[in-house]
């Protein structure tokens, strides 16, 4: 969906309510998260879209340009409170996104949490999915210009799973795993994200359950993720998304793929594994075995594309690389493209750590749906502020810290919003880019000389036995 609305640009009325609630000027003196999302995210956007959809607005304090920026500094704090994020409104902290409501101009916003929940609960799923996507879009064009972001763009693809609060209608929807001792405690969803490479900026996730009749795999969620794509894109994935299906939806929609096909799926295609390395043209036509339940192809579908092998690491551990590609570029480009896949890795890991999505705190699948929306939103924002700080540093945005980048922009937009004068306020803002822009990651000279290794955690608590009939 495409609106046509300014960019960043905010009603001429609104602009001046802003400036009245701040005792302002201009309300993009703020800090750089709060400042990007007002420019993305104007209070008329809101408004086309909940008249699009049909969706009923309330004019009050908590309208949904509110709600969702509250819900991102939740996400953000990291275990963030219903009670601390009202503080903050009570406080003042987040005036300049509020609406023009009676309560707001004699500055009676209550402490009580129960009108920000309920405001919660009444967003709408679909409104904020449709603002997602517009503000991803403003994103990408904020970061890479109208005509870069418009050229071809590159995601890598990967899944991840969220454990859920053990309520009756998430256990429900989202069963516990299950083994011959019984069923577990908390439910699980499977969630597959697409990151586009150059930005680091998350696409929509899609998501489902992980056990029970009605699971869904990560194949199949990789099928949806990559349906909304723009034509001629490249879609990387491991070799867990090195099958059939995953290349012929990508050769429907017009994407091109580079997937890493396992040592057994390799040999069948090629019908005997090379000695050394090529590249080998090929038709790939489905086995018996692919879409043994739900074939979503003809009899005589194949995928015409490459195989490229190719010999990869350092002494002991080198090892054999198997890529699919439909991409007609240099097998040295192809094998170098794939590398960039492990991206994914670190970017799942802020995702689920520093954004909190490893575990949701909710007791609906509607609210559940709604924080994973949100929490990808809050971590594109940093992403973006972390790709401005790059650029101005000269440096790539991946050799920056997502974690320091995220607890530099919390911590420096009070100071921002105490600044005594517009110049003054400008200032610290720019310092705070700076200050992202130092956050390099440590730059390793040599592999480990060790293997890696994972060390239990004690729990706190003793695992509660199975009650004895």
């Amino acid at each position: 969906m495409s609106l046509s609305l300014g960019e960043g640009r905010v009603e001429p009325s609104n602009t001046n309510h802003e400036s009245y609630v701040l005792g302002m000027a201009n309300p993009k003196d703020l800090s750089a998260l709060l400042n990007l999302y007002l420019q993305i995210a104007p209070a008329e956007l809101f408004r086309v879209l909940a008249k699009q959809l049909g969706v009923i607005r309330r004019n009050g304090i908590y309208t949904a340009r509110v709600v969702i920026w509250m819900m991102m500094t939740q996400r953000l704090q990291g275990g963030g409170s219903l009670a601390r994020s009202v503080e903050e409104l009570a406080q003042g902290r987040f005036n300049v996104v509020l609406s023009k409501c009676k309560r707001v101009r004699e500055k009676r916003v209550a402490l009580s949490t129960g009108g920000y929940c309920q405001a919660r609960q009444r967003l709408c799923k679909l409104l904020l999915i449709h603002s997602m996507d517009e503000l991803l879009e403003r994103l990408r064009q904020r970061l890479l210009g109208p005509t870069d972001a418009s050229r071809q763009r590159v995601y890598v693809m990967d899944g991840s799973s969220v454990q859920l609060e053990h309520e009756a209608e998430l256990a429900k929807a989202y069963p516990p795993a299950s083994n011959q001792r019984g069923k577990t405690h908390w439910p699980l969803v499977r969630l597959v994200v697409l990151h586009e490479v150059e930005t680091g900026l998350a696409e929509r996730p899609h998501w489902g359950p992980l056990n029970g009749p009605q699971a869904v795999s990560e194949q199949a969620l990789a099928e949806q993720a990559v349906e909304p794509l723009p034509a001629e894109s490249i879609v990387i994935g491991d070799r867990n998304f090195g099958i059939f299906s995953i290349a012929y939806r990508a050769q429907q929609k017009g994407l091109y793929v580079v997937l890493r096909l396992t040592q057994v799926r390799a040999k069948s295609l090629l019908q005997a594994l090379p000695s050394n390395s090529g590249d080998h043209p090929i038709h790939w036509r489905p086995s018996r075995w692919d879409g043994k339940k739900q074939r979503s192809w003809p009899a005589d579908a194949s995928v015409p594309g490459r195989v490229i092998v190719a010999r990869i690491g350092r002494g002991k551990s080198k090892q054999w690389l198997y890529l699919f590609t439909t991409l007609f570029s240099a097998p040295e480009e192809v094998v170098s493209l794939y590398g960039r896949r492990w991206h994914i890795e670190s970017d799942l890991r802020s995702l689920k750590q520093t954004v909190g999505l490893h575990r949701l705190s909710v007791q609906s699948t509607d609210m559940m749906e709604k924080e994973l929306l949100v929490a990808v939103l809050a971590y594109n924002l940093v992403r973006a502020i972390m790709h401005l700080a790059a650029e101005r540093a000269g440096i790539d945005p991946r050799q920056l810290s997502f974690t320091y980048a995220r607890n530099i922009v919390l911590d420096g937009y009070p100071r921002i919003l105490a600044a005594p004068t517009p110049r003054r306020q400008l200032l610290e803002l720019e310092a705070i880019v700076d200050m992202v822009g130092q956050c390099r990651l440590p730059r390793r000279t040599k592999r480990r000389s060790y293997p890696r290794q994972v060390w239990s955690r004690n729990n706190r608590y003793p695992v509660r036995p199975r009650e004895q009939n």
